[in-house]
């Protein structure tokens, strides 16, 4: 057993103030500032009527879970009517709900059932494209070149003698290229749309002010059914670079990780790998606009980013005073496991958002990553949107991904700020890796020809109750992803009030950051740069997370919660401990 760290506060190591944590704690007392943030896929959180996909009568029926898990709101992947094609994210009507997951009148009664219970509820908006079925596009498509309602989308005349060329090289996202070609009543060959994403994504223009009247309509109409914010899907996107320029991503650009393009490439620090389709200038003149709509409404609405920028330093554009409110922190959910780098991260996130009187955010899951509880046990790259299949190079060690884990979840759940919490994670769900190809939806998994597995595999619903059909996901036992049979001991009532499972960890973390007020907090270093460990103070508690190879004796002080068993007075190796 080793030495431990220098972490007493009567050592000869000065404790450090994080940079920036000031004007975050002084700032206000928001909700959104300190709020744990409970992620719903609908699809894939509780079925009510048994048709093996998730809805909102489902969630509705559950939010007294989430009350007594102890978060503060939750966000709602997309519910909008769409033909599900990516999972919701090609939304047909912004202002309806789909058939699948049931009515307006069913969502009514769900908000009004979270804010019963406490909770305030944000949704998810998809600005940056609509689906090949909503009305808009439909009109596009019937109209001719140079129409109004062209002109709403991103169509242009092809290249080469008879515009058989796309209008530039840019490829999909999701794979192959970002241009279709439209086929015109005469049967001839028309123009091409351009779609990021899928080919029924087509992207809207957003130098067309007619689009960003039309959006301000759409948050208005849930912002007038109560919802108490937004986190806005690609907000990184909807302006183009002018010309749209030929781009070919370095191979180091991919997202979460890099080596390809993933999901949402990150915008890089060199400003001549800058996409020309992300991170343009142009954004921020849409979200100061949307920011003095919310500002009308009473209750501090928020807007969140999901903005896949590097460094953090551009980052903090998108949460100036006069835009957003928060965005998503991917590069602390992109940091590995090593002390040295999370404390970088640390810093720089606080640092970085507080310049600007913005919280910090911190995720670690969501519905676009491999779970933590997996990607924490692999050995080996995985670049983000490739998900994990049977082929795979290389697969996670569940027993060491899901100490890391938890380990990790205790750490970021002490952190000022706000917190991000994927549905299944506090049951210490890890990724599906052996799913039926029949079974998979992703369209990436289509587009490369099952080259990357894609998102499935965060997907599959959750367990509710260990001996019940589908694990109670549903009452028919359907479910649209199989659920892995191995998953009965991880159903919530297999782990509700058991000392030491996931469930209770998450739930006595949660108990003890509202107590102490860890959200408004700041960080106080005691641990040197070096060591194996992340150790700080934050009021009341003390923090130590060992990332080391050996285990060491903790300090003196009564321990309120630690992430896996401890030794005696020792800390085991990737296992994070708060002390009183």
């Amino acid at each position: 057993m080793s030495s431990a760290p220098v972490l007493s506060a009567d050592s000869s190591t000065e404790s450090r103030p994080t940079p920036g944590t000031d004007a975050a704690a002084s700032a206000g007392s928001e909700w959104w500032r300190t709020a744990v943030i409970y992620q719903i896929y609908p699809r894939s959180f509780a079925d009510s009527n048994g048709d093996g996909m998730g809805d909102l009568v489902g969630i509705a029926e559950r939010l007294p879970a989430l009350r007594s898990l102890g978060v503060d709101a939750i966000w709602l992947s997309p519910f909008f009517t769409s033909p599900q094609n990516d999972g919701g994210y090609d939304v047909a009507d912004y202002c309806d709900v789909d058939p699948l997951f049931g009515t307006l009148a069913d969502f009514d009664r769900l908000t009004s059932v979270a804010h019963d219970l406490g909770l305030r509820v944000i949704v998810d908006i998809v600005p940056n494209h609509t689906s090949s079925e909503h009305e808009w596009f439909r009109s596009a498509l019937a109209a001719a070149p140079g129409s109004a309602e062209r002109a709403r989308y991103m169509f242009r005349d092809g290249t080469g003698e008879n515009g058989d060329t796309p209008p530039n090289n840019w490829q999909s996202i999701f794979g192959g290229r970002a241009w279709t070609r439209t086929t015109n009543p005469d049967g001839t060959p028309g123009q091409w749309y351009l779609h990021l994403f899928d080919a029924s994504q087509p992207d809207l223009d957003w130098e067309n002010p007619w689009v960003r009247e039309q959006m301000v309509d759409v948050l208005r109409f849930w912002l007038d059914r109560g919802v108490d914010g937004f986190r806005v899907d690609v907000a990184h996107g909807m302006i183009k670079a002018p010309g749209l320029p030929d781009y070919t991503p370095p191979a180091n650009a991919g997202s979460m990780g890099g080596g390809i393009v993933g999901l949402e490439p990150e915008i890089l620090l060199d400003e001549d790998h800058t996409p020309p389709y992300f991170g343009q200038d142009g954004v921020h003149d849409i979200y100061r606009v949307w920011r003095r709509v919310l500002d009308e409404y009473e209750g501090d609405r928020a807007l969140v980013a999901e903005a896949w920028v590097e460094p953090l330093q551009k980052l903090a554009r998108w949460v100036r005073p006069n835009e957003m409110h928060q965005a998503f922190n991917f590069s602390y959910l992109e940091t590995p496991w090593e002390a040295s780098a999370l404390r970088s991260t640390i810093d720089s996130s606080l640092e970085v958002f507080g310049s600007v009187g913005a919280p910090s955010t911190w995720v670690l899951s969501n519905h676009d990553v491999v779970r933590h509880a997996s990607r924490l046990g692999l050995e080996g790259e995985n670049i983000q949107g490739a998900g994990i299949g049977p082929n795979s190079p290389h697969h996670p060690d569940p027993v060491l991904g899901l100490r890391r884990a938890r380990a990790a979840s205790a750490l970021m759940l002490a952190l000022p700020g706000s917190a991000y919490v994927y549905q299944g994670e506090e049951l210490g769900l890890p990724e599906v890796v052996h799913l039926p190809d029949a079974s998979r939806q992703d369209p990436t998994y289509f587009r490369t020809d099952g080259q990357r597995y894609g998102r499935d595999g965060c997907r599959v619903p959750i367990p509710w109750e260990a001996s019940a059909p589908a694990y109670g996901f549903s009452t028919s036992g359907k479910s649209w992803l199989p659920l892995p049979p191995e998953w009965a001991e991880l159903a919530r009532d297999a782990q509700e009030g058991v000392p030491g499972s996931t469930l209770d960890l998450y739930t006595r973390a949660l108990g003890i950051r509202a107590e102490e007020n860890l959200g408004l907090g700041a960080v106080e270093w005691i641990s040197e740069p070096g060591d194996a460990t992340v150790a700080f103070r934050n009021g009341g508690i003390t923090v130590i997370a060992n990332l080391g190879s050996a285990p060491f004796e903790l300090p003196a002080g009564e321990v309120a919660l630690a992430s896996g068993p401890l030794d005696g007075t020792a800390l085991p190796v990737d296992t994070t401990v708060w002390l009183r």
